[in-house]
């Protein structure tokens, strides 16, 4: 069991709970027929994500027995065989897919297809082209967004969106930096070999600039002030900077890149996100 939980990278559901930044951030987090609907889409989301990482996975599985760290992968390692593999994505598919018809409307169904066709076509191929890579990567993030906002029938300011793209390009662009980094362009992604150091670090500080901008226009706008009846999120700003800059600094050191991996392996870091949603949550329901 422990490996096929393992298969279904069950620690990177964290990267789901996009899928409540529309609740949470609407000051409608107890509603409790909302919060029910978003319950389900992050399961239903996390089954979808599993199926997306099973198929990269057994794709992936050769070149992973070369990689240093990809190689403990459970299909890589040996631990759980292909076939094995593609009856766990298959099932998870038939429930992701049922229960998501039954709840939800067409256009959640669509973005869930849309996210599953762009991964699989990543994992068959497109991974191996320059920016279109990190562009999936990043619609990821972004479609974990919509799904949440679109289930629970709640609208996102523009500026939290553009929000999410910079800091989505930063992350994506910081794992291939420091995949570079650990193997080189002669490692087991192709893609690296057009990746410059140089144009990796230009990019991602120039993305991590317009994230916290971005973030910057949204606690001050006049909507969002209006919205909330209150002008006190513009004080959650430094705590965001400072989040990045943890994290810029993780991303820069010894780390493999990967934003899950970054931010279990610093406690830090997860001390400062907790505090920035403390705030949050006070300035929004208290």
């Amino acid at each position: 069991m422990k490996n096929y939980l393992k298969l279904m990278r069950v620690h990177h559901y964290i990267k789901n709970l996009l899928v409540f930044a529309a609740l949470g951030c609407s000051g409608k987090l107890f509603d409790m027929e909302k919060l029910i609907s978003g319950i389900a889409a992050f399961l239903i989301f996390c089954m979808v994500s599993s199926i997306v990482y099973i198929v990269n996975d057994v794709c992936d599985s050769k070149k992973d027995k070369n990689h240093p760290t990809k190689c403990k992968r459970p299909i890589a390692a040996g631990t759980v065989s292909p076939g094995s593999a593609w009856i766990l994505a298959a099932v998870l598919f038939i429930i992701a897919a049922v229960c998501n018809c039954l709840i939800f409307s067409p256009v959640a169904t669509a973005l869930l297809i849309l996210y599953f066709a762009m991964n699989i076509a990543y994992s068959f191929g497109l991974k191996n082209v320059p920016l279109v890579d990190i562009t999936i990567l990043v619609a990821g993030f972004l479609i974990r967004i919509l799904y949440g906002a679109i289930v629970t029938n709640i609208a996102i300011s523009n500026w939290l969106y553009l929000t999410v793209i910079a800091m989505s390009f930063y992350f994506a662009l910081g794992k291939r930096r420091n995949e570079l980094r650990w193997v080189g362009d002669k490692g087991t992604r192709q893609v690296l070999k057009a990746y410059p150091i140089g144009f990796l670090d230009k990019n991602m500080v120039m993305c991590m600039t317009l994230a916290n901008v971005f973030y910057a226009l949204w606690s001050v706008d006049k909507k969002t002030i209006e919205f909330y009846n209150n002008q006190y999120l513009i004080f959650t700003v430094p705590i965001v900077m400072l989040i990045t800059m943890k994290y810029s600094l993780d991303i820069e050191g010894n780390s493999v890149g990967d934003p899950v991996e970054v931010l279990f392996r610093d406690k830090v870091l997860i001390v400062l996100c907790a505090v920035y949603l403390a705030v949050m949550f006070m300035l929004l329901y208290l």
